[in-house]
């Protein structure tokens, strides 16, 4: 994911990520700055993904490496599995 960012950025996020991935990248990671072009963009998401594995997103930060990628992915795999039993006993 890492290297297909770096590759083309402004690629669709459905390109890497499932459509719940995003929902819940959009639910648990809020947005910030004000650079409205590049929502809706693999870069975008990978950033957020970056974030849940403790990348702080600052200005001049280097973009995300793999390691903190791999973290970022780790996490939100669990927290989609964790939301997918959650709905399976709730009913929902």
């Amino acid at each position: 994911m890492t290297m297909l960012n770096r590759s083309s950025p402004n690629a669709v996020p459905q390109t890497a990520l499932t459509d719940p991935e995003i929902r819940l990248l959009d639910h648990l990671v809020k947005d910030r700055g004000r650079d409205c072009s590049r929502r809706g963009t693999l870069s975008h998401y990978v950033v957020k993904i970056a974030r849940l594995g403790g990348y702080l997103a600052r200005a001049n930060d280097p973009p995300p490496g793999n390691t903190v990628i791999w973290r970022g992915l780790s996490r939100l795999t669990d927290i989609e599995l964790g939301a997918a039993i959650e709905a399976t006993i709730m009913g929902n």
